[in-house]
C-alpha cells in the first residue's frame, strides 16, 4: 500500500479521486457523528442545564466560546499529526466540541418547531456546500485570494462577538447574514487550498476544515430561520 504524502495536484487520477473521496467520506461521517452525539446529548443532558447556557450570562457564553477556541486549536494540530490515531483523535474531539456549542439552539430549535427548521436550515447548508464545492471543481479560479479576507473577517467577526457577550446586545439578522458570506468563503478557499496545497494523506486535517466551515455555515443559517419565528 503507498502512503506517500505527495501533493494533490500532483497526484494521479487515481490517487486525486482516492483522496477526494476519502476527505469527503471523512466530512459525511463527521456530520454523522454530530448527529449522533447531539441527539445523545438533547436526550441525557437536563433541559434546565441546557437553557441555563442560554440564560446564565455573558460571562458563561465568554468562558464556553473560550473553551471552543481551545479546543479548536487542539483539534486542528491533532489532525494533521503524522499519527493517524491522533488525526482521528483530532476530528473526534471537534464532532463533541460542535455538539456541545450547538446544544442550546438545536435545543430552542426542537422546543419551537418541533425540528422541523432544523430539517431546512441543514437542506439549505448543503445546498449551498454543494453549490460552492462544484464551483471550485468546475472552474479554474484561484480562490487563494481570499486568505486576507478571511483572517480579518474572522478576527472582526470574534471580536463583535465577544464584545455582544460582555454588552449584552443581540448582533441581529444582518451580521448573521455577514457570517454566511464568510463561512462560504472559507469553503471556497479551504476547497480550493485543498487540491492544490494538501498532500494525498491529509485527508483527515481536510475532512476537518470542511466540516468546521459547514457547521459554522448551518449555524448562521439556522439562526436566520429562527429570526423569522
Amino acid at each position: 500500500m503507498n502512503t506517500e504524502n505527495i501533493l494533490v495536484s500532483r497526484a494521479s487520477d487515481i490517487e486525486k479521486a482516492t483522496f477526494f473521496r476519502k476527505t469527503y467520506t471523512h466530512v459525511a461521517l463527521a456530520i454523522l457523528a454530530f448527529i449522533m452525539v447531539e441527539t445523545l446529548l438533547l436526550q441525557t443532558v437536563p433541559a434546565e442545564l441546557i437553557f441555563s447556557m442560554i440564560s446564565g450570562g455573558r460571562f458563561i457564553w465568554l468562558f464556553i466560546i473560550g473553551l471552543f477556541w481551545l479546543g479548536t486549536t487542539i483539534s486542528n494540530k491533532l489532525a494533521f499529526h503524522p499519527s493517524r490515531e491522533k488525526q482521528y483523535l483530532g476530528l473526534g474531539l471537534y464532532v463533541i466540541l460542535e455538539a456541545i456549542i450547538f446544544l442550546p439552539m438545536i435545543a430552542m430549535a426542537v422546543s419551537f418547531t418541533g425540528g422541523d427548521i432544523i430539517m431546512q436550515a441543514a437542506a439549505v447548508t448543503l445546498f449551498m456546500f454543494s453549490g460552492l464545492t462544484a464551483v471550485v471543481f468546475f472552474t479554474k479560479t484561484d480562490f487563494s485570494f481570499l486568505r486576507t479576507a478571511i483572517i480579518v473577517g474572522g478576527f472582526v467577526s470574534l471580536g463583535v462577538i465577544v464584545v455582544g457577550a460582555i454588552f449584552g446586545f443581540n448582533l441581529g439578522l444582518w451580521f448573521s447574514v455577514g457570517m454566511v458570506v464568510l463561512a462560504s468563503a472559507c469553503i471556497l478557499y479551504q476547497t480550493h487550498q485543498i487540491k492544490e496545497q494538501f498532500g494525498t494523506e491529509q485527508y483527515v486535517g481536510a475532512s476537518l476544515q470542511l466540516f468546521s466551515s459547514i457547521m459554522l455555515l448551518f449555524w448562521y443559517i439556522l439562526r436566520i430561520f429562527m429570526s423569522k419565528k
